[in-house]
């Protein structure tokens, strides 16, 4: 095991610190700088270059980084979202789709030897859950379950306040609990997951197969030279179309049957559930909460609350400040990459 970096000594206090959040997105990297108040003093926006390659990345994460720092007196940790898949636990991110040329990356490891700061990293969803928690919608609880639903499905769990990671930090893929066996092949290889029902791209997908088949409907007209999309499918729906409100009821439902397999396998005082797809309104949600209230046992609809994210887009940007500010002070162990090249799954 390689450690790379001592922890600060023993009574040192890390209440006067400064944290820097950074969401790693495919098209953008937002960051911010994070006062011992836990109040976003500075904010940076820029492109990710992601066409430009990884080290383009790593370099304009790192300028934005240097850059905060300057307005701190002290950082203690860096937090960064990530898409996945990627292994918190080894500072691993593995063939993100939105970075091609990245496999098998070590950056923490490399985050750290271009800013020498401790460096924590995250799952984008499972951050985003933890920004709902400690700056959020989940801020009054201590259980709390996080859906997002857009192009995929993802999320996150809060258990008595800490978020699960699981083995390899990886835990929290609500998207991809398996819903119908037999069912349509999903973005990760396997069939009927969750995000193959009720995504947006899931709602595009069943769209167009209806309109091949057959199906009346004015979603054709509405999507123009733009394609179908989940978006215009709610438009659809919104002014009556039958085909569109069929589609958007029916994710509302597998929904909240990802809900209910969700509620009574982690028993959450709160659901907080966002994304583009709720744009649909009580279109989707209503469906998903009849569902719901219909198929939870008894005791699980108790004291239970399932509500709107207070933070929307800026989620992944509080969770990774917070991912940041709890773990600084810690020096996280993280074994020495070359042993973990090319072995994801084992011990």
């Amino acid at each position: 095991m390689a450690r790379f970096w001592v922890e600060d000594e023993p009574g040192e206090p890390l209440d006067d610190a400064y944290v820097i959040g950074v969401d790693l997105g495919g098209t953008h990297i937002r960051a911010v700088l994070a006062d011992e108040r836990d109040a976003f003093v500075e904010r940076r926006r820029k492109g990710t270059l992601a066409r430009e390659g990884m080290s383009a990345v790593l370099d304009r994460i790192t300028g934005i980084v240097k850059d905060l720092s300057s307005h701190a007196r002290r950082v203690a940790a860096v937090g960064i979202a990530s898409p996945g898949p990627l292994n918190a636990k080894t500072g691993i991110v593995y063939s993100p789709p939105a970075f091609p040329d990245w496999h098998d990356v070590p950056l923490v490891r490399m985050m750290y030897e271009r800013i020498g700061l401790p460096v924590f990293l995250g799952n984008d969803a499972n951050v985003a859950a933890l920004g709902e928690f400690d700056y959020g919608a989940g801020r009054s609880f201590r259980h709390l379950i996080y859906i997002t639903v857009s192009t995929g499905i993802g999320g996150g769990v809060i258990v008595d306040g800490k978020l699960l990671e699981g083995q390899k930090g990886a835990a929290g893929e609500v998207g991809h609990m398996v819903m119908e066996q037999d069912g349509p092949l999903c973005g990760c290889g396997g069939h009927g997951c969750l995000e193959a029902l009720a995504s947006g791209t899931a709602i595009a997908r069943q769209a167009r197969e209806a309109l091949a088949s057959g199906r009346e409907s004015t979603i054709g007209s509405l999507a123009g030279t733009e394609g179908i999309t989940a978006e215009v499918v709610a438009g659809a729906a919104k002014e009556g179309d039958a085909l569109g409100v069929e589609l958007i009821r029916a994710a509302g439902r597998r929904l909240g049957c990802g809900v209910i397999n969700l509620v009574h396998v982690f028993n959450p005082q709160v659901v907080v559930i966002g994304g583009g797809v709720t744009n649909a309104g009580e279109l989707l949600l209503e469906p998903m909460r009849e569902t719901v209230s219909a198929g939870l046992m008894p005791v699980f609809k108790e004291d239970l609350a399932i509500v709107p994210p207070d933070l929307e887009a800026d989620a992944g940007l509080y969770g990774a400040a917070a991912l940041a500010r709890r773990g600084a002070g810690t020096s996280p162990e993280i074994p020495d990459t070359a042993k973990l090249q090319g072995d994801r799954f084992g011990p």
